[in-house]
C-alpha cells in the first residue's frame, strides 16, 4: 500500500480549500435535473406534482434540453456559494483548530456556520440567477426573462432592476447557508469518525464514506427545508415581497406548517445524491493528493 499520506495525528496534511468546490460543480452537474425539478415543484400552485410528474412535464414540453435549464448558473453559485462555504470551513479547521479537537460538535458548528453564512452571501447573485432560469418557462411568455446563461442574467437584473436585487432572499439565504453547512459538512465529519472508531470501518473506503454522506443528506435536507422554500418563492417572484417571517407566516397560515417541508422528497431526491457525490469527490482528491506538493 502507499504510504505517501503521513499517518501522525500532529501534522495532518492541509488539503487545498477548493476541495469541496469542486466536488460540488462535479455533484451539480450530475443532479441538475432533480435540482431543477425541486426549483419548479416548490413554486408550482395546488395541487402540486409529484418529481416523476414534473420531469415527465419538462421533457414533454421542453426535452432534455430543458432538464437542464439553467445550469450556467448552477455551476456558477457551486463556483461562488459551495466553493466558499466548505473552503472557509477546511481553511479554519486546518489552521486554526487543533487534530485532536476535528471531531467536537461544539466547536465545528460555530465555525460552520460562519462558513455557510459567508457562501450565502457570496453566493446569493448566482443564486437569484439560477432560481429564474430554473423556472422561468413556468411563467407565462410575457412574464418570463429569457437569460441566455448566467453572466447575462446577472448583467440584466444590474441594469434593469438595480444591483440590490442579486440580494434578494439574502436573509433566508444565509440562513440555509448556516443550516446546510452546519448540517451537511459537521454531520459528515461527526459521522465518519464515529464510523471510523466506534464500528471500525476502513476510513479510506468509499462505502464509509457513502455511509456518511448519506446521513449528512438526511439531515441538511430536513433541516434546510424551511429556509429553502422560502428563499425559493422571494427570489423568484416579480412583485414586491414581504419579509421572509411575513411571507412565511402567510404561507403557513394558508398552506399549513407542512408548507415549510413542500418539496422534501424531491429535495432529498436531489441532495443524497449531490451530497455523496460531493464528498466522494472530496475523498477521492484527498486520496490521489491532487494540487499537493508532498515533496520534502
Amino acid at each position: 500500500m502507499s504510504s505517501s499520506k503521513p499517518s501522525s495525528p500532529t501534522a495532518p496534511i492541509k488539503y487545498p480549500w477548493w476541495y469541496g468546490g469542486v466536488g460540488g460543480i462535479v455533484a451539480c452537474v450530475a443532479t441538475h435535473p432533480l435540482d431543477l425539478a425541486k426549483v419548479r415543484l416548490q413554486t408550482a400552485p395546488l395541487p402540486k406534482p409529484t418529481i416523476i410528474q414534473m420531469v415527465n412535464k419538462i421533457l414533454a414540453s421542453e426535452g432534455i434540453k430543458g432538464l437542464y435549464s439553467g445550469l450556467t448558473a448552477s455551476i456558477l453559485r457551486q463556483c461562488t456559494y459551495t466553493m466558499a462555504r466548505f473552503g472557509f470551513y477546511e481553511f479554519v479547521k486546518n489552521n486554526f483548530i487543533q487534530p485532536d479537537q476535528l471531531t467536537k460538535t461544539s466547536i465545528l458548528l460555530p465555525v460552520s456556520m460562519l462558513s455557510g453564512a459567508i457562501g450565502g452571501f457570496v453566493g446569493n447573485p448566482a443564486d437569484v440567477v439560477n432560481i429564474r432560469m430554473q423556472n422561468d418557462t413556468q411563467l407565462p411568455i410575457e412574464q418570463r426573462r429569457g437569460y441566455k446563461n448566467a453572466f447575462s442574467g446577472i448583467t440584466r437584473i444590474v441594469k434593469e432592476e438595480g444591483f440590490r436585487k442579486l440580494f434578494t432572499g439574502l436573509g433566508p439565504n444565509l440562513v440555509r447557508g448556516c443550516l446546510m453547512t452546519a448540517s451537511q459538512a459537521v454531520t459528515y465529519d461527526v459521522c465518519k469518525n464515529y464510523m471510523v472508531t466506534k464500528m471500525q470501518m476502513d476510513p479510506t473506503q468509499k462505502k464509509t464514506h457513502f455511509g456518511a454522506s448519506l446521513v449528512a443528506s438526511l439531515m441538511a435536507t430536513t433541516i434546510c427545508s424551511p429556509a429553502d422554500v422560502i428563499k425559493t418563492r422571494i427570489m423568484n417572484a416579480h412583485k414586491h415581497h414581504e419579509n421572509a417571517l411575513t411571507g412565511m407566516t402567510k404561507a403557513v397560515q394558508k398552506e399549513g406548517l407542512l408548507f415549510l417541508f413542500r418539496g422534501w422528497l424531491p429535495s432529498f431526491v436531489r441532495l443524497g445524491p449531490n451530497t455523496i457525490i460531493i464528498f466522494l469527490t472530496v475523498e477521492q482528491l484527498k486520496k490521489h493528493n491532487i494540487g499537493l506538493n508532498l515533496k520534502q
